[in-house]
């Protein structure tokens, strides 16, 4: 009798099969195509990396069962229970069922370019991509192909696979297209992606007589007329998911998300998902029977957060991103695995190119430049380089980026990138930070007002979905498991308090500046009085100060007494928004 398998096998196998495993067009059952990839994955340096990375999470479940086991004994499951039910009596009541909410999505976007231009192309099974696919079309998908796949386990699945180079310029091209066309219908709609975008169209029905799906199927048959693009779109009170119309009632929107895979919910990838699993949540309706436990483990789970996947309710607000909430602008790029060091240096001077060409589109420079790359070993790593001057050219970008990376070489790298931060918006006309909020509240537009506590809006991404981006400015983790250090000014706390340096000293930069809320005096920059001021202020402060602008009260002077001290949270974005996956 063959020895069983131990069941971090079988969890290993899941992870080698990668990020994109519920795309669409894939097969149903995958086990088979997933036995091939793990092994043509066995002894290679990504196979080693997953291995690790999966026993860890395999420890990490294991103290986390430990410790439901250990403060589960003698508690009243009931009455946690009925806490929890009272939580989502709560937010029930907060329900909003009256905003028509549609996600778009192109689909399989790059690829469906690649068919526009080139005919040939359509009915085959290609990849979009070089070392990584970033996409894939759906016959590839068929055989298993999907994007975040390195190149030669696609070939092992589909060995007549057609590759087809990226080519981001035109698929930027086609994307501002498609976003035109979308502001049509919502101007204020919100870019998710090169491909798409939340839109509320509830004033758009209102106004020209049309209902939910007669309006969404007018943008699709206008999309395709003006674009050759196909897109799917889901609609819901709240963001959706799937591709077609939930019910605008309570009982059937729980209804669809009873049934619904937690993987399925945007914020749940695959660490939270195996996690989830080790609890006995496998659908979002286990959510609500297991509820006591998730309770319990609060601070491990985010109880909120999986309540509102569980009633299927989002944020129902959809606007454009705020310029000055961005916080950096990066590229990278993923290859084979290069140990020359003057191809590495020809990669990263292509980079700094692309990454000039969208300061200038999106109008911003840095006053910090940070280097990742990835090793053929799959660890990753940042080195970072902060000045007393904003850059964004070209050549200022691959100085600096040329000088960290060469301090690391010799190296085998199969991913580099480039990203600055600490901004300077160019196009800024004097009137954003702290001025705007001591503006009359009534000059305010209508759609702006007395929002100062809503949930953000799901951040974007520069890249087709299909590709599975680690943001650069996160914590990156070593071998060993201890996250690396970033000469980064993030995490630094700032005092009202800030004592003047030494008499003669100039510390380049800096100005004196006065603080607007607590009237201190500070020799810093911008940078550093926002950072102060983000101290001084609570949201709450914000509101308050906005409501005594608009009672006539006057401007907020030096001697007002205004109150000072750390700043709370700013309300996390729900990462339980719902939504569909390709």
């Amino acid at each position: 009798m063959a020895p069983s398998k131990p069941p971090e096998a079988d969890s290993l196998v899941k992870r080698l099969a990668g990020p994109s495993t519920n795309k669409a067009g894939l097969a149903q059952d995958q086990s088979e195509i997933n036995r091939i990839i793990a092994e043509a994955s066995k002894g290679s340096k990504f196979y080693e990396n997953e291995k690790r990375k999966d026993e860890e999470l395999t420890a990490r479940i294991n103290r986390l069962l430990e410790k439901r086991d250990s403060v589960i004994k003698g508690v009243d499951l009931a009455r946690l229970e009925k806490a929890a039910d009272q939580i989502l009596i709560d937010m029930e009541a907060r329900r909003d069922l009256t905003q028509i909410i549609v996600h778009v999505d192109a689909d399989a976007f790059y690829a469906s370019v690649e068919v526009m231009d080139n005919p040939d192309l359509k009915g085959k099974g290609f990849g979009v991509g070089g070392g990584v696919l970033t996409t894939a079309s759906y016959e590839a998908r068929k055989c298993g192909v999907r994007s975040a796949m390195p190149m030669h386990i696609a070939k092992k699945l589909y060995p007549e696979l057609i590759i087809v180079p990226c080519r981001f310029s035109r698929y930027s091209e086609v994307s501002k297209s498609l976003m035109s066309i979308l502001r049509r219908y919502d101007p204020t709609m919100n870019p998710a992606g090169f491909d798409e975008a939340y839109l509320n169209i509830t004033q758009y029905c209102s106004e020209h007589e049309l209902g939910a799906e007669e309006c969404v199927q007018v943008i699709r048959d206008e999309v395709h007329k003006e674009t050759g693009l196909t897109i799917s779109a889901g609609i819901a009170p709240n963001k959706p998911s799937g591709q077609f119309m939930l019910p605008f009632d309570r009982k059937g929107i729980v209804a669809f998300m009873k049934d619904l895979s937690v993987r399925k919910v945007p914020g749940i990838g695959r660490v939270n998902e195996r996690i989830l699993e080790a609890i006995g949540v496998k659908t979002c309706g286990d959510i609500y029977t297991q509820r006591a436990v998730i309770t319990l483990l609060d601070h491990e789970l985010g109880l909120h957060g999986l309540l509102h996947a569980h009633l299927g309710i989002g944020s129902n607000v959809v606007e454009p991103h705020i310029r000055e909430e961005r916080k950096s602008v990066g590229v990278e790029r993923t290859f084979r695995a290069v140990g020359d060091s003057s191809k590495l240096m020809e990669i990263l001077e292509n980079i700094a190119e692309s990454l000039e060409e969208d300061c200038e589109q999106t109008g911003w420079a840095g006053k910090t430049l940070t280097l990742k790359y990835k090793l053929h070993t799959y660890e990753v790593f940042t080195r970072a380089r902060s000045l007393n001057r904003y850059i964004r050219s070209k050549e200022d970008i691959f100085s600096i980026g040329s000088e960290l990376l060469r301090k690391e070489l010799p190296l085998t790298v199969r991913l580099l990138g480039l990203r600055l931060t600490h901004l300077k918006d160019l196009r800024d006309k004097g009137d954003r930070g702290i001025k705007r909020f001591f503006k009359d509240i009534g000059d305010q537009p209508p759609s702006k007002r007395n929002r100062l506590n809503d949930e953000d809006a799901p951040s974007g991404t520069l890249m087709e979905d299909d590709v599975e981006e680690i943001p650069m400015d996160q914590a990156v983790v070593s071998a060993n498991g201890t996250p690396n250090p970033s000469p980064s000014r993030e995490g630094q706390r700032f005092s009202p308090n800030v004592k003047d340096p030494p008499e003669g000293q100039q510390l380049e930069g800096r100005e004196r500046l006065i603080c607007p809320v607590c009237s201190t005096s500070l020799l810093t920059d911008n940078d550093g009085l926002n950072a102060h001021m983000d101290y001084c202020l609570s949201r709450g402060t914000i509101a308050e100060l906005a409501t005594l602008g608009s009672q006539g009260d006057g401007p907020i002077t030096p001697n007002k007494k205004v109150p000072c001290g750390p700043a709370k949270s700013r309300p996390a974005p729900n990462p339980f928004l719902l939504s569909k996956r390709k």
